[in-house]
């Protein structure tokens, strides 16, 4: 067990949820708000993605990052903010043209995936490190060894942790590999992404074995989607990682009852808390990550 948990809240993502819960943030201030109240219930870290406000579909638009960015600095509360990068990842395949991109494809390579990194400079963005099939249908994560490379070395240039997402166990290898090449710094962050159609299955024996396969000073998180999300807390505090909860991976607090970000912060601050360690200060995960901290508060390079 490790003495400070960090709690990240992942707010809202980019999944097909919006009509789903009313409480799934969708505008820049409804988003910047769950942050702030995630914050406040013991969230060391919000994960974010953006939605376009009219349709609420996920976005890759810099200005809408730029915005929720911008309310939460303003706000004065203290919470590491953790950009994703994977939006520009999506391809869908007509089953029948299979050479054809379907409606849907939202397909850039891994620079092109980066600019609200560049302009923003969070503490954190994340690094999708392999491709998947995702869930039914036709719908493939694209992230190729070549996309990966390039997208670590700009992230290591601008002096940003990249979170090494990791949806099974050769994206795992794959990730240890960039760590070989220098391309990504010590110590490493790990997001152990686990029960999401069709990758890892959330299997506590699985969590185990990819735990041991984490290089030594690693830092990691995991989680699991729905009813496992509280589980899953449980299970990667007690071997020793981090946790991550919210609207993202899951939208109830119980069956039947749809839950708000600061509510699924506040019951996974109750279970590391439960289980006899401390969760994590925005300034102790800071430390416990490494972040770099050229970055002022305003997401300026000093």
């Amino acid at each position: 067990m490790s003495d400070d948990v960090i709690v990240t809240a992942a707010l809202t993502g980019a999944g097909d949820t919006v009509g789903r819960s009313e409480h799934v943030p969708v505008s820049p201030d409804q988003i910047a708000k769950d942050a702030v109240a995630a914050a406040n219930a013991g969230a060391a870290v919000v994960h974010i993605h953006v939605r376009d406000v009219e349709s609420g579909q996920g976005s890759r638009e810099v200005a809408l990052y730029r915005e929720v960015v911008e309310r939460i600095r303003e706000s004065g509360v203290d919470v590491v903010v953790n950009l994703t990068a994977g939006m520009g990842g999506d391809l869908f395949l007509d089953p029948a043209d299979p050479h054809r991109a379907a409606d849907g494809t939202d397909l850039v390579n891994g620079l092109e995936r980066l600019p609200h990194v560049e302009e923003l400079l969070p503490d954190i963005c994340t690094l999708d490190c392999g491709s998947v099939n995702f869930g039914e249908g036709s719908q493939l994560y694209i992230s190729t060894p070549d996309m990966l490379r390039a997208g670590a070395r700009r992230i290591q240039a601008l002096g940003v942790k990249p979170e090494l997402e990791i949806f099974d166990t050769g994206q795992l290898w794959f990730a240890k590999t960039m760590i070989d090449e220098g391309i990504i710094d010590a110590p490493p962050l790990f997001q152990l992404c686990m029960g999401i159609p069709y990758g890892a299955p959330a299997d506590p024996g699985l969590l185990h074995t990819m735990v041991g396969m984490l290089p030594k000073g690693a830092n990691w998180a995991s989680f699991s989607l729905g009813r496992n999300q509280m589980r899953w807390v449980a299970q990667s505090a007690a071997l020793g990682g981090h946790v991550r909860v919210g609207l993202e991976d899951n939208l109830y607090l119980s069956k039947g009852v749809k839950a708000t970000n600061a509510q699924l912060v506040e019951r996974a601050v109750s279970v590391v808390e439960g289980m006899g360690s401390t969760v994590a200060t925005p300034d102790a995960a800071r430390r416990i990550l490494g972040l770099n901290r050229s970055h002022d508060r305003q997401g300026v390079t000093s």
